[in-house]
């Protein structure tokens, strides 16, 4: 069913104001301390850094570079670094906020950060960009190390700009850090499956979900809008284990097929990027139409603020799981709680990522590699003790998912505030 294009209220709201009533809303099911909650409305800190580059021309450009750090009470801040044209101060926060809900949810010693450059790195040369990660590094250095606060890949970033970055910080520091980031190259202290944790994160948190609705596998529909990094290997993953995955996306359109797509066939983005709708034999459909075809589960894995009041009553499928970063607004939240379709939350699905960076960063420490087969093992048991810890919540308090993953997150935060108690 195509959106109806009816008129809305459903203002996108910034990462912060999605944080913070989502803070709210899992207080107002525990006894926890008002002064703990105050203090999760706000980062610990935030460094904005100017970041000089030497073009390739000669010229000298000077981008604006952030690090949002939230909350360190469990252990070293942890988040992501992104280049984006887009990249705010208020969004880093707000994304550093969620990555401390999403390390206590997988009850991993971390706290959450997140940063990034106001830059578009498509317009950058690949020496532009090494050059600008390694002055970034050095501008950030004095705020980051192996137990202060751990970046990783992000939008705009992949393994070999981490690379990059923890060869300057190295370099300066005059020892070889390889801890400082995680989603490296393996050669370097990268662990084997970082790239694919994400997505298949979400695969597994979808397939408990299926069975948890009584819904088999094998004759489950899913509909994915991406096919980057999360979205590719949750449909590659959902699609070895049976599951009917009838449609994905890039930024170009999607594709669709009633009777299954042949998954192992696509390209992924990193394989060939916006493929998907040159993909011979299916005629491409638009994006937004992906999202209300008549399916068992939809999984938004592109971007946020893709499921809004303007759709939520035309989607038909009956679970979503968020492989994405914030993709439903909070009346879209509010519509689908009304309509009995249950949403599981990014904080939860999307978790594979900084799971196995926690478990690159032990690899870092103890100087051990794990083998891929270690990796997805111990993924696994993470991710079914933090479903198993999040449907708890669900069947004793009647709460959303959502609710549920962010009941769980901040208790054990405000545990750890009160257990450590406060600095005079």
């Amino acid at each position: 069913m195509a959106s109806t294009g009816k008129q809305t209220t459903d203002e996108p709201e910034t990462a912060v104001e999605t944080a913070r009533r989502q803070l709210e809303r899992a207080a107002a099911h525990l006894d926890v301390d008002p002064g703990v909650i105050a203090r999760l409305k706000h980062p610990d800190q935030v460094h904005r850094v100017s970041v000089p580059l030497k073009r390739d021309d000669g010229d000298t450009e000077i981008f604006t570079g952030y690090r949002a750090q939230h909350d360190s009470v469990r252990g070293p801040f942890k988040g992501g670094m992104r280049y984006h044209p887009g990249v705010t101060e208020e969004e880093c926060i707000g994304l550093s906020m969620w990555m401390t809900w999403k390390c206590a949810v997988m009850d991993l010693p971390f706290g959450g950060a997140k940063g990034g450059i106001v830059v578009n790195p498509k317009e950058l040369s690949n020496e532009e960009k090494e050059r600008l990660t390694r002055r970034f590094a050095e501008e950030l250095r004095d705020f980051i190390g192996p137990m202060r606060d751990i970046p990783a890949p992000d939008m705009g970033t992949d393994a070999q700009a981490m690379a990059w970055f923890m060869d300057a910080y190295s370099m300066q520091e005059g020892e070889t850090q390889p801890g400082v980031v995680t989603g490296k190259p393996p050669v370097i202290g990268g662990s084997y499956g970082r790239e694919e944790s994400p997505g298949r994160s979400v695969a597994i948190i979808a397939r408990e979900a299926c069975e948890y609705y009584d819904y088999p596998l094998e004759d489950t529909t899913v509909a994915i809008q991406g096919f980057g990094s999360v979205g590719a290997n949750a449909a590659l993953s959902l699609h070895e284990w049976g599951a009917n995955v009838v449609a994905v996306s890039d930024v170009n359109g999607a594709i669709y097929d009633e009777d299954g797509l042949d998954i192992d066939r696509i390209p992924t983005h990193e394989e060939e990027p916006e493929a998907v709708t040159t993909f011979d034999g299916h005629e491409p459909i638009p994006n937004e139409e992906l999202l209300e075809l008549d399916v068992d589960v939809l999984i938004p894995a592109a971007i946020g603020n893709v499921l809004t009041e303007a759709n939520a009553r035309d989607v038909q499928a009956d679970i979503i799981v968020e492989g994405a970063n914030g993709p439903t607004t909070t009346t879209a939240d509010e519509i689908f709680e009304k309509r009995d379709i249950h949403v599981i939350p990014d904080i939860l699905a999307n978790a594979g990522g900084v799971t196995v960076s926690y478990f690159e960063w032990l690899q870092d420490i103890n100087r051990r590699q794990w083998s891929l087969e270690r990796v997805n093992e111990e993924l696994e048991s993470e991710m079914l003790n933090a479903w198993d810890s999040v449907r708890a919540e669900v069947e004793e308090r009647g709460v959303t998912w959502r609710d549920a993953a962010y009941i769980v997150g901040l208790s054990r935060i405000a545990d750890a505030h009160k257990a450590r108690g406060l600095w005079p």
